[in-house]
């Protein structure tokens, strides 16, 4: 088997296409293998939200790093990924969460993101339909909205204008040692690195990997511009949704360029399938309109599910694997993966390179879980 490509991505999700696009782009000779198309996986079923998060300082320094990448990018960004910076709303209920609120404010502030505090009246003021008697919030305002397919297959189509190559319909049945991979058919494709991008599937090729299946639910609704203006997310969903143990649900909603508005959100492990469970899906739904009364009034068009890749400390894997120094992980994203797709895409072209990163890498590192000190969730 001769050696014909540099770097081999296997997952042509927005992830693995932020990957290409960032090696294509610095020369390496890249190639992407996907069973499936650009973003049909678990990038066609999440929600489009870029945000920056604070669960550890590592998840905000890639966060708020992968944000940038994306405001220096929106200009180029073409009409159909729906690039729409509406700001987060990070809403309290009580003073409790509205102590939260100044927690997060603080913390952001410090690291130099732009974010104010609201009042109940400023809430109101910002978000009409939510209902009377919130304590108040958080507004983060350079968080964004995009239309995750579509970002997917930009990145992609960079990739290839940087001369990648895309092989849709090619499914990989092992990572090499050397670096190349063994497709489903039994040939081979040699390599001098391959980087598994595939998400929830990532184990299926590296068992044993510490990333789990997270089952999320979405619901889409008919058109109704205006009805809210910013992604409005629950000061709870902290505490509920990024549970690592048990089945949870949050408010969160994100307006659509269309019109449109997806609600979330849910989170379930060790739920494989991909039908709806009706009793999270009411669950999910009942807490939304705790916040917003009168979406109970709206249309839903369209409910789906799909499966994130979660690791036990909420950082995703980036950088060579701890099987073999030429096989590397870009995955373990969970729900933040159209967020962090650039900063990911980034750091692992800067470390294949050689190159200085502009943020840690070391805290991404698969190597953190060597010692088994952080079990498999």
């Amino acid at each position: 088997m001769s050696q014909s490509f540099d770097i081999i991505i296997v997952g042509a999700g927005i992830v693995g296409a932020a990957c290409a696009a960032e090696c294509a782009a610095a020369g390496l000779k890249t190639l992407v293998l996907d069973r499936g198309i650009v973003g049909g996986g678990t990038t066609a079923a999440g929600m489009g939200h870029i945000v920056a998060m604070d669960d550890s300082e590592a998840q905000f320094a890639l966060t708020e790093y992968s944000r940038r990448l994306w405001l220096q990018l929106r200009d180029q960004l073409s009409a159909d990924v729906e690039y729409e910076l509406c700001g987060t709303l990070w809403v309290a209920a009580d003073d409790a969460e509205m102590a939260e609120a100044r927690r997060k404010e603080k913390y952001y502030t410090e690291r130099k993101a732009r974010v104010e505090i609201l009042d109940g009246h400023g809430l109101r003021r910002a978000e009409p339909n939510l209902r009377p008697g919130l304590a108040g919030g958080l507004r983060v305002l350079d968080d964004s909205v995009v239309y995750p397919p579509c970002a997917a297959r930009f990145l992609m189509d960079k990739a290839l204008r940087h001369g990648a190559e895309f092989r849709a319909g090619a499914a990989v049945r092992a990572l090499l040692p050397d670096g190349g991979v063994e497709m489903a058919d039994g040939s081979r494709i040699g390599a001098g690195r391959s980087v598994n991008a595939t998400g929830p599937w990532s184990p299926e090729l590296m068992p044993g990997l510490p990333v789990r299946k997270r089952k999320g639910h979405l619901v889409i609704t008919d058109r109704y511009p205006g009805f809210v203006h910013h992604q409005i997310v629950e000061l709870g969903y902290l505490k509920s949704a990024h549970s690592v143990s048990k089945d949870s649900v949050a408010f969160n909603i994100q307006p659509r360029q269309t019109g449109q508005m997806l609600i979330g959100s849910s989170r379930q492990f060790d739920a494989e399938g991909a039908e709806v469970d009706h009793e999270i899906l009411s669950r999910m739904l009942a807490r939304a309109m705790e916040y917003l009364p009168s979406l109970g009034k709206l249309s839903a068009t369209r409910v789906w599910t799909g499966h994130r890749a979660a690791t036990p400390d909420k950082l995703p894997l980036i950088g060579p694997s701890l099987a073999h120094n030429r096989i590397w992980l870009a995955s373990g994203h969970e729900g933040l993966g159209i967020t962090t797709s650039l900063g990911t895409g980034r750091l692992l072209a800067d470390l294949v390179l050689g190159r200085n990163t502009e943020i840690p890498a070391q805290p991404y590192a698969p190597a953190r879980f060597a010692d088994g000190s952080v079990a498999n969730g």
